[in-house]
């Protein structure tokens, strides 16, 4: 969820951030601009008033007062073009020049300098030109009328390179940027910070609901942090697991007293039936079922009782030697495996991994019981153990009918037998119990396809120690 929502975080405070930045860099790049405007219209109004009384043209005699000025003005041309690099010039309206510097510069037929000239003749001054911006290698021309007795008689044209002003804009910017992203990165750690404050009861209810699942019933949800509705839902989770808690102890009380209960009565009935058949000819067939289906009632309530036990014990996780107890346990299977024609062979080198010896020999004792039982004479069963970084691994396979795919979906469910095992001893529980056992301490047990036939059960355990 946090990598979602951390996402949709950014992007907002990203898209934030640019509609501040956006118009403070636009601001800024204007405010420039204008900067420089203003200056130049401060010296084309300088130079106008000096341009004021030269009004006589070209064509007039050299000699007069009036050339004393046009020459003041060309030297004022001069200078503030060798300063400032501008190119000035006070221009008639027949595009004559009265004065200009550099002295090889004349109005262009058109462009913005053409455009500037003209609209100083209409008596108005350039006030607003188009903004120049960084990435632009254009010139700002600025122009004032000349005016005198209320005619426009010449206009004063400033033409000015942009370079150093697109560079102040542009230094501008990478301020506007570094406070942008210095900005971005402080959002972005509010923005974890947030997310972790309002997740953290979420990643706590995930973990404990899966601890829930996979048997550790007493793991609640701690409520002391995060947004309120999130704790309130806390405390509703964990009034529910109370609930659910309290249902399953409930049954599991009534299953281990039922089965409790039901074998005294069981116990005394078999008794009957016992002194019955001594009353009976040798070798009474219905009086052997009704034995047969005595004891194996006897053995499903036997099983009933393990199963409502083995589903209330805490898993006793030590280090354990998984190889010597595969091992013995192989071992203590090979005579009843030499009895019915079957090979045991076991590879059980040394390994180690947190188990409860007691849950794991129960489990191994039940899966190695049906591999024997279910081998024909005559094959082999093969238990193998082997270790990586994480688990530690007990490996049983069997030469039986193995099973198709829609009975390994199912084997391992309470009371579940093949259709084709319904005549073979058993109650149906034991995979269960010891499903139930090895997923107390971490573990687990899952069933395949051995090729080229059979049944191939792994058992897993971790190799690290349980997370208190």
């Amino acid at each position: 969820m946090r990598t979602r929502l951390l996402p949709l975080l950014i992007v907002l405070m990203a898209a934030v951030l640019l509609a501040l930045g956006v118009p403070l860099a636009v601001s800024v790049a204007g405010a420039q601009q204008q900067k420089v405007v203003v200056d130049r219209i401060d010296d084309t109004a300088r130079f106008a008033a000096l341009a004021q009384f030269v009004t006589d043209t070209p064509s007039e005699s050299a000699g007069t007062p009036t050339d004393e000025r046009r020459e003041t003005l060309s030297r004022e041309l001069i200078s503030y073009y060798e300063v400032y690099g501008i190119r000035a010039g006070v221009f008639y309206r027949s595009d004559t020049p009265m004065a200009h510097a550099p002295t090889d510069w004349y109005l262009p037929e058109e462009g913005e300098v053409r455009d500037a000239f003209d609209e100083a003749f209409l008596s108005r001054r350039s006030h607003d030109p188009k903004q120049v911006w960084p990435w632009q290698r254009g010139r700002l021309v600025v122009a004032s009328p000349v005016i005198r007795d209320g005619d426009v008689v010449a206009v004063v044209v400033t033409d000015s390179p942009t370079g150093q002003m697109r560079s102040r804009i542009l230094q501008g910017w990478l301020v506007i940027g570094a406070g942008e992203i210095a900005a971005m990165l402080l959002a972005v750690g509010a923005a974890l910070q947030l997310t972790g404050w309002v997740l953290k009861p979420v990643r706590v209810l995930d973990a404990t609901t899966h601890d829930i699942a996979t048997g550790r019933l007493k793991s609640r949800v701690a409520v002391a942090s995060g947004p309120p509705e999130l704790r309130r839902l806390a405390r509703s989770f964990n009034e529910m697991a109370d609930n659910v808690e309290d249902v399953l102890e409930q049954q599991r009380a009534f299953v281990a007293d039922a089965s409790h209960q039901l074998r005294n009565p069981l116990a005394a009935l078999l008794l009957r039936i016992e002194l019955l058949a001594y009353e009976l000819p040798e070798g009474n067939e219905e009086i052997a079922s009704v034995q047969n289906e005595g004891k194996r009632l006897a053995q499903v309530l036997d099983d009933l009782l393990d199963l409502a036990l083995a589903e209330h014990t805490e898993a006793d996780l030590r280090v354990t030697d998984i190889g010597a107890l595969t091992a013995e346990r192989v071992a203590a299977w090979a005579p009843t495996a030499e009895a019915k024609g079957v090979r045991l062979v076991g590879d059980c080198p040394p390994t180690t991994a947190w188990a409860d010896p007691v849950t794991l020999s129960s489990a191994l004792d039940a899966v190695i019981d049906n591999a024997v039982k279910f081998t024909p004479e005559g094959q082999s069963v093969e238990v193998g153990v082997a270790s990586n970084g994480t688990t530690s691994t007990v490996v049983v396979t069997d030469r039986g009918p193995g099973l198709t795919d829609e009975e390994l979906a199912r084997i391992g469910d309470r009371f579940w037998r093949s259709g084709r095992h319904q005549n073979i001893k058993g109650s149906g529980l034991g995979l269960s119990i010891s499903r139930t056992l090895l997923a107390a301490g971490g573990g687990s047990i899952t069933y395949d396809h051995n090729e080229p036939q059979g049944l191939r059960v792994t058992v897993r355990v971790p190799r690290s120690a349980p997370v208190a």
